[in-house]
């Protein structure tokens, strides 16, 4: 009997511990996102707001350039992640933070600013619904994971084509079926990161759970930055 009430104070501790740094680990992740959400709209609205910059950014080649440049940078920090320290990490994030916020600066000319913050209100509520729900859930979704991101593949290719096309209809039926891809995407990525922590935090190793708090972060935050764009898509009024 005293062996069993051991083992089950031991138990009880280190659930406790589990907890406690799961919700750190969901603060860090969280926080970094955060930060990284606040850099992108300061830089999208520095950019947007200046007609001369938006001219230099948004004509020619380097129009391509700086829409493409975050694309081209998450793959980078996909392949590269695990050569980095996590404050290395950190420090990427925030610079494709800035990238992401160049690449749609041009919002601030095509929408208005009330627009604009309507919008992101309505995406943050909605945001947070479905994180808490992916965080709170006890249904195992996991399985959700392979059919989105087959959904995130075909958006994508799709488009690309358009940016040629530039078919108003194809453009709307993106925005719709995006934002219910990336609504979903939002509550499995937040289950995934929570089970992940619960996973490999008994092993103890602070730096590669520091790096998963950030990829972690940016995929929620480019979840975030889908469902807003594509909202205003469907929702802004422009200018």
């Amino acid at each position: 009997m005293a062996d069993y009430n051991t083992m089950r104070s031991v138990a009880g501790a280190r659930a406790t511990q589990i907890d406690e740094g799961l919700r750190a680990h969901m603060s860090k992740v969280y926080g970094t996102m955060s930060v990284g959400m606040l850099i992108t709209f300061a830089v999208a609205w520095a950019v947007g707001t200046n007609a001369a910059m938006l001219s230099v950014l948004f004509t020619g080649v380097l129009r391509w350039v700086v829409m493409f440049l975050p694309l081209v940078m998450v793959f980078a920090f996909g392949a590269a992640i695990n050569r980095l320290s996590a404050a290395g990490a950190q420090l990427f994030f925030y610079v494709f933070s800035a990238a992401m916020g160049l690449s749609i600066a041009w919002i601030f000319a095509v929408y208005t600013g009330f627009s604009i913050a309507q919008v992101f209100l309505v995406t943050s509520i909605a945001f947070a619904a479905l994180s808490l729900y992916g965080y709170t859930t006890k249904k195992d979704i996991s399985g959700w994971g392979s059919f989105l991101i087959m959904g995130v593949i075909g958006l994508l290719l799709v488009s690309v084509i358009n940016i040629f096309l530039g078919s108003p209809m194809v453009s709307f039926a993106i925005s719709a079926i995006g934002v219910l891809i990336f609504a979903g995407l939002t509550a499995f990525d937040t289950q995934n990161i929570k089970n992940t922590y619960i996973a490999h935090a008994a092993h103890g190793d602070q730096e590669w759970l520091a790096k998963s708090a950030i990829m972690g972060a940016l995929n929620l935050y480019l979840n975030f930055i889908n469902m807003f764009m594509m909202l205003l898509n469907l929702l802004g009024n422009r200018e």
